[in-house]
């Protein structure tokens, strides 16, 4: 088969509930494991549609093989934007178009949603990862540090 008949057999769809398990297991690949019950919990506070979306990539012969998490971020210092909270794609599925073209239908939903831009974080170390946005029209702008505090 070749690289445009894979592509056209890859469907970006929205998530449904019925896939967490799929996507607890890529999620664990990304470096955040997760239960599947832990997913369907996190899918279900992702609301409302307006706000939030959950894409996956498909295949008819492998199922899931992907996913990315989008959002709108309302902030008062900046137009309305959107952000890609997560995105991974399976191993052994990578540098095939799957993470482009899950890329592609959040930027599709963030205009529609009215946003003026989309934003990305990226972990210093996923070298990969960050020439993947650069290929996808995505500028480095800014490096910073991340603080958590457990509440």
């Amino acid at each position: 088969m070749t690289s445009n008949e894979k592509k056209r057999e890859l469907k970006i769809r929205l998530a449904r509930i019925g896939d967490a398990a799929r996507l607890a297991e890529l999620s664990g690949q990304l470096g955040y494991p997760a239960t599947p019950a832990e997913i369907r919990k996190r899918m279900r506070g992702i609301r409302p549609a307006a706000q939030h979306a959950l894409f996956v990539a498909e295949t008819k012969d492998a199922g899931v093989i992907g996913w990315l998490h989008v959002s709108k971020q309302p902030l008062l210092e900046v137009e309305i934007r959107a952000e890609v909270n997560g995105l991974v794609v399976a191993e052994g599925h990578r540098s095939l178009g799957a993470g482009a073209r899950l890329l592609a239908a959040a930027e599709d939903w963030a205009r529609k949603h009215g946003c003026k831009g989309m934003s990305v974080r990226s972990n210093v170390v996923r070298e990969r990862a960050h020439q993947f946005y650069q290929r996808n029209g995505y500028e480095h702008y800014k490096t910073q540090k991340s603080f958590r505090k457990p509440l």
